[in-house]
């Protein structure tokens, strides 16, 4: 396919998404089951035009004047690729599968609009609504640090260290120019895809079938590690999912002790299980959603909570979330996240830790949640631990200062990780321990 039929693919999809309220995961997926003729390639590039225009959704219509699918998707290619109109009108001359372009006028404001007039949502790329959230959570840097999250992400992986090293992992990974991690001791970093580039599939790599690595963001990795979770010990990780950190756990771990991983979704653990196999991990017993854990009560080392959430912290890779989220389901994870903290200080034995995790940058959804369990009930008998000094002994020297220390009620602070400061996906880590 030409960049006009990629362009005018990418018009159709945005519009569907528009139109059905739909992920764009299951939009791009549709599309391509019925246009079979398009290759891997042509479905990337789409896929990257997409993406950009959801990204920067609301500065892209600010500067072309024009919130329309066409408009966005146009925006989205001359963003992407430097061009100017006149550019793109030349490089789709003759194509018969070219959309029709927008206005003269839309053009001249694209070349002439300065967004650094624009409303500061608008900068930013995120709701109105959600505003005020992100300048309390950041401060004065809430714009630039909300901007980041409409950046293209790299490919993170996290090897596996019972299975390779860091050094061998990147050695096979050498075609795709993979590099080490600045601030993961066992992260592999992929940049992030250019114009109309493709991040390898590294799932077909000999590495990855043999379990030498994972694909696992490097703040991810990173919140796993401050956990501490350590040779011997008895861990519970309620809110597994498909498995991620109970992965890292394990390694960490060095294959001792004993890790219970479970969630309250049979759906999103469903992959753990070959996950696990591949990997080698075998000090982890996966627990039903239906099981009865009482006799793990009061017995763990460590009770790991990937909260659910929001998932602002991963909008470079999931741009469509960020304008479905509304205050309500804001209102929902809140709620969810206040049942999960009172479910797992249960199992917390004294002296024990819980550590509490979201992918989110809210702090409704974090520093908050943390004080609300605080003050409840059941959570007078823990206090903080202060994950700034796990943080120093975890991360080199020199990028130690690539994080936020957020205060927490009672004492102590929590970590925050962004894309902007971290160049990860926003994660917030907070310690605690049952006295």
């Amino acid at each position: 396919m030409r960049l006009g039929g990629r362009l005018s693919a990418a018009i159709d999809i945005l519009s569907d998404i528009e139109t059905r309220r739909r992920p764009v995961a299951d939009a791009l997926k549709d599309w391509g089951l019925s246009h079979r003729f398009a290759g891997s390639g042509d479905r990337a590039a789409i896929g990257n035009i997409v993406y950009d225009a959801l990204r920067r959704k609301r500065s892209f219509a600010f500067r072309i004047e024009d919130d329309g699918a066409r408009a966005l998707a146009v925006a989205a290619v001359l963003d992407g690729f430097a061009m100017e109109p006149d550019d793109l009108a030349r490089a789709l001359e003759g194509d018969r599968f070219a959309p029709d372009l927008p206005s003269a006028d839309a053009f001249a404001a694209w070349r002439t609009r300065d967004l650094a007039v624009a409303p500061d949502a608008v900068r930013a790329d995120v709701p109105d609504w959600l505003a005020e959230s992100l300048a309390y959570a950041f401060g004065e840097d809430w714009i630039a640090e909300a901007a980041a999250l409409s950046d293209r992400p790299p490919l993170d992986l996290r090897v596996n260290t019972l299975a390779a090293d860091r050094a061998k992992a990147l050695k096979a990974l050498a075609p795709f120019k993979a590099e080490a991690t600045a601030l993961s001791p066992t992260g592999v970093r992929i940049a992030p895809i250019a114009r109309d580039g493709r991040h390898p599939n590294v799932q077909v790599e000999a590495g990855f079938q043999k379990g030498w690595f994972e694909i696992q963001d490097e703040g991810s990795q990173i919140a796993a590690l401050l956990a501490g979770a350590r040779p011997g010990e008895q861990v519970l990780d309620l809110c597994a999912g498909a498995g991620g950190k109970t992965l890292a756990l394990s390694a960490a771990m060095e294959n001792t002790g004993q890790i219970h991983a479970t969630d309250s979704d049979r759906q999103r653990l469903a992959p753990i299980h070959e996950r696990l196999k591949r990997a080698g991990a075998r000090n982890v017993q996966v627990h039903d959603p239906r099981d009865d854990l009482s006799d793990l009560q009061g017995r763990m080392d460590l009770v790991l909570v990937d909260a659910p959430c929001t998932g602002t912290g991963t909008w470079r890779r999931r741009p469509d979330a960020k304008w479905r989220l509304s205050e309500a389901a804001l209102a929902r994870r809140v709620e969810e996240q206040d049942a999960v903290l009172d479910e797992a200080r249960r199992f917390v034995k004294p002296g024990g830790r819980l550590a509490y995790i979201t992918c989110s940058v809210l702090t409704e959804e974090n520093a908050a949640r943390i004080a609300a369990f605080l003050g409840r009930e059941g959570g007078s008998g823990f206090g903080v631990r202060d994950a700034e000094a796990r943080w120093q002994a975890l991360v080199p020297q020199e990028e130690a200062g690539r994080r936020r220390l957020v205060p927490l009620e009672g004492g102590g602070q929590a970590i925050a990780l962004t894309p902007l400061l971290s160049g990860t996906d926003g994660f917030f880590f907070a310690m605690l321990e049952r006295r």
